[in-house]
């Protein structure tokens, strides 16, 4: 099964106060764990504070096995978005589904050569 990390600090934060859903994003991901699309986790924080809703779609062990990498992404909330997440992980998620269209443009780059190497980089 694959996992989900969620950054309990920025979740909910896209949609804010304009989520008319009793518990916003967080029972929405609550739901995706509970349905058994993935085993959720909550990180106080992930070190993207400039960004919001972002959470870590990690593999299963198997996917894992074959060199399967976490997808991180971003602004992942509402309805819509959390469908496609949980549709995907249900699905086997990284490494073994593939990334539904609908969350392509979600996907945070974390390869090396999409981080800063120095402060200045920063400014």
């Amino acid at each position: 099964m694959p996992g989900l990390t969620v950054c309990s600090l920025c979740v909910g934060e896209t949609l804010g106060d304009a989520d008319g859903r009793r518990g916003g994003q967080l029972a929405r991901l609550r739901e995706l764990e509970a349905v058994g699309a993935a085993r959720l986790t909550l990180a106080e924080c992930l070190d993207e504070c400039d960004r919001g809703d972002v959470i870590v779609a990690r593999s299963a062990r198997s996917a894992r096995r074959r060199s399967a990498r976490p997808v991180w992404l971003e602004r992942v909330a509402g309805d819509e978005l959390t469908a496609s997440l949980t549709t995907w992980l249900a699905r086997g998620g990284p490494g073994q589904a593939p990334l539904p269209a609908a969350l392509e443009a979600h996907v945070i780059d974390r390869s090396a050569s999409a981080r800063p190497t120095s402060t200045a980089e920063l400014a």
